[in-house]
C-alpha cells in the first residue's frame, strides 16, 4: 500500500517547490495562528476525541475512529460501517487518481484551479499497523472541535440532484473510494493546506498558509499533538 503513495513523493515534492517561492515573501508577513477558544484545547472535564494526522510523503490524511463520528453530521462515513477507522484525504482529481506520476498533470494541478476528490479509506488495524512507514501525530480534540472537523469533511463532498455523494470508483489501497469534492485544487489550496484547514476548523493552533508540504503539516501538528510514530 505504502509504495503506491510514496513512489510519487520525490517528483511531487519537486513540482510543489515551484510554488514555494511564491509563498515566501507573503509568509514573512503572515502570523502564526493560535488556538480557537472554546474549541481547543479540550477543557479538563470535557470528553476528548482523538484523530491522527498521517504523512504519506507528498500527501497527508486524517484518521478518525469511526464510532466517534456523529452520523447526523457526517452521514457519508456509513459507507465504511464495517470498519473501525476511516482515513480522509483530499486532492486534485486527475493527479490523485492517476496510476503513475505525470509531470504535466502535476503542473496543471499546481498552476491553476482543477476539480478535486476526497479519498476515503476504511480499515480495522491500529493506525500504526496500517501505516507502518508513515509519520503519525495524534491530536486530542474537544467534542465541539471534533464535530466542527466532521462538518468540514461533510461539506467537502459534492452532491447529486438527490443530495447524495458522488462515488468515483475504487481508491488507492484497501477498502477505499474516491468521491467528487465540491472544492477546487490550486496553488494556494493544496492537499496539505486542505488538511491544515480541516484541523483549523477544529480549533487547532495550525496555520494553513504555511502548510504547503507534509513536513510542515507534521511540524505544526507535532507542536500541539503527540508523535506516535
Amino acid at each position: 500500500m505504502e509504495c503506491s503513495i510514496s513512489g510519487r513523493s520525490h517528483e511531487m515534492r519537486h513540482v510543489v517547490s515551484v510554488g514555494v517561492f511564491l509563498f515566501v515573501a507573503i509568509a514573512i508577513c503572515a502570523g502564526c495562528a493560535g488556538p480557537v477558544k472554546k474549541l481547543y484545547p479540550p477543557g479538563e472535564d470535557e470528553p476528548v476525541r482523538s484523530v491522527f494526522v498521517v504523512s504519506h510523503g507528498w500527501h497527508t490524511g486524517i484518521v478518525f475512529r469511526r464510532q466517534d463520528i456523529p452520523s447526523d453530521i457526517w452521514p457519508e462515513n456509513l459507507d465504511f460501517a464495517a470498519n473501525d477507522y476511516v482515513e480522509v484525504g483530499w486532492g486534485d482529481e486527475a493527479f490523485y487518481k492517476a496510476p503513475k506520476f505525470k509531470m504535466g498533470t502535476a503542473l496543471k494541478a499546481v498552476l491553476w484551479p482543477t476539480p478535486s476528490v476526497l479519498h476515503i479509506a476504511g480499515f480495522n488495524e491500529p493506525v500504526q499497523d496500517y501505516f507502518p512507514k508513515s509519520k503519525i501525530i495524534e491530536l486530542k480534540l474537544s467534542q465541539a472541535g471534533f464535530e466542527r472537523l466532521c462538518r468540514f469533511i461533510h461539506r467537502s463532498y459534492a452532491k447529486d440532484s438527490a443530495d447524495e455523494s458522488i462515488p468515483l470508483g475504487r481508491g488507492l489501497y484497501g477498502n477505499s473510494k474516491f468521491y467528487l469534492s465540491r472544492e477546487q485544487y490550486h496553488l494556494f489550496k493544496t492537499c496539505n493546506v486542505w488538511t491544515a484547514k480541516a484541523l483549523r476548523a477544529a480549533g487547532c493552533p495550525i496555520t494553513p498558509f504555511y502548510a504547503l508540504t507534509t513536513d510542515n503539516i507534521i511540524f505544526q501538528a507535532g507542536r500541539f499533538g503527540a508523535i506516535i510514530q
